[in-house]
């Protein structure tokens, strides 16, 4: 009988009495890919913390077994000594340190106190090479894309010669020619020997890369799987605990008068003074209407919602609200004018870290819970605890902070509180991205409700699927000019990365 390299058997684990994880059992096989899935909350990162030694062993009921032997980590120095190497999905490193330097921080040999950097890089490219990598080992890390970051973590991870690889949602920011090329690094790793736990809220990726399949659920194991033993609608299914009769549940409504225009909008690259990012864009919302931005990272999806919105600056451009020409320099502007935007990263611009839920809840629209410049706790209250039931949000109550929620119900709380600003236009940027399938069908299903409200959306995602299955229009874009544009039905994937990518 073949034994695991990795056995995590009756783990169990609570925060101030309530419990995250409930005697959770796993095992690893060498040479695997071990997908684990569930909802925001299921207790996926929290049992991968218990792994890479993030939590005290004191902190936890449960034994991790690597090889055949017990271990007790105390922290992730000891993780990585026995042959665990955590790679996140938000990157850590030092952005103004050479590649090099951050393959080897922390190990960089030296003799006499002097480094060989000749041999650190000629060891550096080594790594790089064996995750496809083709830049130069001596360029700052400030200078590589997002992508190329990534690949400079797993270099990293695999410089410490790593028994076990985990990786969670790694192809968050990657585009899917950078998707294809890291899967096939990973599966190249995996016939070199390194077994990996692959931690995704995507399912063509577990369906495509895992060889087997763990779902949690309320932080209790549900199942493993070989990938031929189960289909995407049967992992869904009992990720949710409910039947999915439809993924995407978009709503015909009436589509009424235009509402919203963008005319000869123009911004110049945030990296390159010289080179135009977005160059004269020119398009239309109508009320009730859900439009799709479509276009690879770097086709100025982002930047185009941004500088509408106030939060860059534009070189030229004028926006129109009911056919009046807004004057937008800063969000503020676009506030007051009846626009919000939900950013695509929550966590750095989304929400305030230190703040609570009602607190994030009610910081755009502070006018409807103060009197006399002083904040109404009490109004504050209500409108934070009609959102959360409105919506959903899976809290403790509103005094508790952001950070304790998940990844789902942060975002919903972001979304509460541009929906409390009562906008005409909504600009949604990677709305779904990071969260989990029950999260997003909730979020498709507010876009829906606000849709046949009359509100105007723009919706940004790098998921073609969910595009295409809830917007009503498509504008393509590539090097920050429009390629195309169809009505809903008329594109599909295909169609739509072919004018993507034809730029």
């Amino acid at each position: 009988m073949v034994k695991p390299v990795l056995e995590m058997k009756n783990v169990s684990k609570n925060f101030g009495g309530v419990a995250a994880l409930k005697d959770v059992s796993i095992d690893l096989m060498a040479n695997e890919i071990l997908a684990i899935v569930g909802e925001n909350g299921a207790g996926k990162s929290t049992l991968m913390k218990i792994l890479s030694g993030s939590y005290h062993h004191a902190t936890y009921d449960g034994t991790i077994i690597i090889n055949g032997s017990p271990q007790k980590f105390a922290s992730p120095t000891d993780a990585e000594k026995a042959g665990i190497e955590m790679i996140y999905q938000e990157i850590s490193m030092h952005l103004d340190m050479s590649i090099a330097e951050n393959i080897f921080l922390g190990r960089i040999p030296s003799t006499a106190g002097l480094v060989n950097w000749k041999d650190i890089f000629r060891r550096a490219k080594t790594f790089t090479d064996m995750v496809g990598l083709d830049v130069p080992v001596k360029e700052s890390l400030r200078n590589c894309s997002t992508s190329q970051q990534q690949m400079v973590a797993i270099a990293r991870a695999l410089s410490r010669n790593p028994r076990i690889l985990v990786l969670d949602e790694p192809t968050s920011a990657l585009t899917e020619r950078e998707v294809d090329l890291l899967f096939e690094k990973l599966i190249m790793l995996k016939n070199s020997g390194i077994s990996c736990i692959y931690i995704t809220h995507k399912m063509k990726e577990v369906m495509y890369l895992a060889d087997r399949i763990t779902v949690l659920r309320d932080g209790q194991f549900v199942s493993t799987r070989l990938k031929s033993e189960t289909t995407i609608t049967k992992t869904i299914e009992e990720m949710v605990n409910r039947k999915i009769t439809n993924m995407y549940p978009k709503r015909a409504v009436p589509i009424g008068e235009e509402v919203f225009r963008v005319e000869n909008l123009t911004v110049v690259h945030p990296q390159a003074a010289n080179k135009l990012i977005v160059e004269d864009l020119n398009f239309s919302v109508r009320a009730g209407e859900i439009l799709g931005l479509v276009g690879l990272v770097g086709a100025g999806r982002s930047e185009t919602v941004n500088a509408i919105f106030g939060a860059i600056t534009k070189k030229s451009g004028r926006v129109y609200l009911d056919g009046k020409e807004l004057t937008i320099r800063k969000p503020k502007n676009a506030i007051k004018s009846g626009i919000a935007l939900l950013t695509e990263d929550r966590k750095r611009d989304g929400f305030i870290s230190c703040m609570s839920v009602a607190e994030n809840c009610t910081i755009a629209s502070l006018d409807q819970v103060s009197r006399n410049f002083l904040l109404d706790e009490s109004g504050e209250k209500t409108i934070a605890l009609d959102y959360i039931h409105k919506i959903n949000i899976k809290v403790a109550g509103e005094k508790a902070n952001i950070m304790s929620l998940s990844g789902g119900n942060q975002q919903k709380v972001v979304l509460a509180k541009w929906l409390l600003t009562n906008p005409k236009v909504l600009l949604l940027d990677e709305p779904t991205r990071g969260i989990d399938v029950g999260a997003k069908a909730q979020i498709y299903e507010m876009m829906c409700d606000l849709a046949a409200q009359g509100k105007a959306i723009v919706f940004i995602s790098s998921e073609l699927p969910e595009l295409i299955g809830m917007c009503d229009r498509f504008i393509v874009l590539g090097g920050g000019k429009i390629r195309a544009e169809f009505a809903r039905g008329e594109a599909d994937e295909e169609t739509l990365l072919h004018y993507a990518v034809v730029s």
